[in-house]
């Protein structure tokens, strides 16, 4: 019986001394594993990061990249037809489509008046101007839709002189027409420009490197 006391004894002790050195395993995730630590692959280079830095972190993570900016409008001017014609072959790399518009300069002479409403924004905005214009009896007038200033306008009769065109001007408005205005019209140049829609930096730097192999031309903003 004594033996049997004694041997079970033992048989508890050497247990829990195998417990406590961890040959046993740990039932609780909680406890310290100094072993395990130590197994673990590059355990010198762990290190505790404050919160404020992974807050920061995250944030910087999650955070929407910033679109770059564009300008609406860009102008490269002035070109003799020579010159335009080479300047824009070269613009054909960049197949830059209806972004890309070629027009006369204006010149130094008034040729006419136009009587004319301002451009409306799109051709959505000229078509209903224009159906206004239906509505109180006008018929005799034309959407400019070519790349001018006057884009989506609306012109309401062309005359050679400045007094031809205000007495129209007072016709229309006894008929309703209110947002109607006169202006002169210059004679054509011969000097040519291009414009570029929706230009971001990288574009702008590929117009400035083929615009330098023309000193004459400018680069410019325009609307």
């Amino acid at each position: 019986m004594l033996k049997f006391i004694f041997w079970s004894l033992l048989a508890v002790n050497a247990a829990l001394f195998a417990y406590g050195r961890g040959y046993l395993g740990h039932f609780s995730g909680n406890e310290h594993e100094p072993e395990r630590l130590l197994n673990q692959l590059n355990a010198n280079k762990l290190t505790i990061i404050p919160a404020e830095k992974a807050n920061a972190a995250s944030v910087s993570a999650t955070a929407p990249e910033a679109k770059p900016e564009t300008q609406a409008c860009v102008e490269i001017a002035s070109f003799v037809l020579a010159d335009a014609r080479r300047f824009e072959s070269q613009l054909e790399a960049l197949k830059l489509g209806d972004r890309q518009s070629r027009h006369n300069l204006p010149g130094t002479e008034i040729s006419s008046y136009i009587v004319y409403i301002p451009p409306q924004g799109s051709k959505e905005g000229a078509d209903k101007k224009a159906g206004e214009l239906r509505a109180l009896g006008i018929t005799n007038y034309f959407v400019m839709s070519d790349n001018t200033p006057l884009r989506w306008g609306i012109s309401l009769g062309v005359f050679k002189t400045e007094g031809a065109a205000q007495n129209q001007l007072a016709a229309l408005m006894k008929q309703g027409v209110r947002t109607a205005r006169v202006a002169p019209r210059m004679s054509g140049s011969k000097l040519l420009a291009f414009q570029f829609r929706d230009v971001d930096a990288d574009l702008k730097a590929r117009l400035e490197k083929i615009r330098a192999g023309f000193p004459n031309a400018e680069l410019r903003n325009c609307k």
